[in-house]
């Protein structure tokens, strides 16, 4: 990483996981980025004076780890590729500090509209074998448990951010890497940064008017399928191509 991003979130002033939990954001918003670290830099600049950082246990940055599941024939990243307005993720996130784990399911409805609920679990490679997992699979996706199975993990570090009046939340992903459980292959997008915005649709924002001025505009991305594009050439991604272009000029350029 960027020794200068490192440098400017430490020079920032902290706020705490309990204080966290009062950013309510009822009307929210959310936009996804794709920026260099050097980019990633002016953005930090622009915004330090009027941003917190969440710090946990004397941590800034904290380093995640998800397991996603789908099914033999990638069920969930084609209903993704082709477009559906209806779909599902399944996947366990685990904190790595915290060595805290949940099974997710993320449920994106006709009205754009992403749900996500979630239970704690034990941390083990196969979540579909914890009884109580499976039942809370079985009645919030609709995909059979036995046809699920780990397919990509994503390794990252995650900088969160709020701004002082507490409108929204801002996560910077970085570090990013990709392992294919099925298939035994890694990629990463590491020094590119994937920055989602968490805002209340109703409040100005500092953060987006720096990327105004930066020229950086909003760029939908999915790790989960970017990941799999990644580590499996030979899926069918005719739908991401533009994406994975984006992604490996901004490489080739930072």
């Amino acid at each position: 990483m960027n020794p200068e991003i490192l440098d400017i979130v430490s020079s920032m002033q902290p706020i705490t996981l309990a204080e966290m939990k009062a950013v309510q954001l009822m009307n929210r918003v959310d936009t996804k980025y794709l920026v260099t670290s050097a980019q990633l830099c002016d953005i930090l600049r622009g915004v330090r004076e009027r941003y917190f950082v969440q710090e946990a246990e004397g941590h800034r940055l904290s380093p995640y780890r998800t397991i996603y599941y789908d099914t033999p024939e990638l069920t969930m990243y084609r209903i993704h590729h082709d477009r559906h307005l209806v779909r599902d993720k399944v996947r366990v996130r685990t904190y790595v500090d915290s060595n805290l784990s949940f099974c997710e399911v993320k449920h994106k409805t006709n009205k754009g509209r992403t749900k996500k609920k979630r239970i704690a679990v034990q941390p083990r490679y196969n979540i579909v074998e914890d009884p109580e997992a499976a039942a809370f699979l079985k009645e919030q996706q609709p995909y059979p448990i036995e046809s699920l199975s780990p397919h990509l993990e994503t390794v990252f570090d995650r900088i969160t951010l709020v701004n002082f009046e507490k409108t929204e939340r801002l996560t910077i992903d970085c570090n990013l890497h990709f392992n294919n459980l099925a298939k035994g292959t890694t990629a990463s997008m590491d020094p590119l940064v994937v920055m989602e915005l968490k805002q209340d649709g109703r409040a100005r924002s500092l953060f987006k008017e720096v990327l105004f001025a930066l020229r950086i505009k909003p760029f939908k991305i999915s790790k989960y399928c970017i990941g799999t594009c990644l580590t499996c050439p030979e899926v069918r991604q005719n739908r991401f191509k533009p994406k994975l272009r984006r992604i490996h000029k901004l490489k080739n350029i930072s």
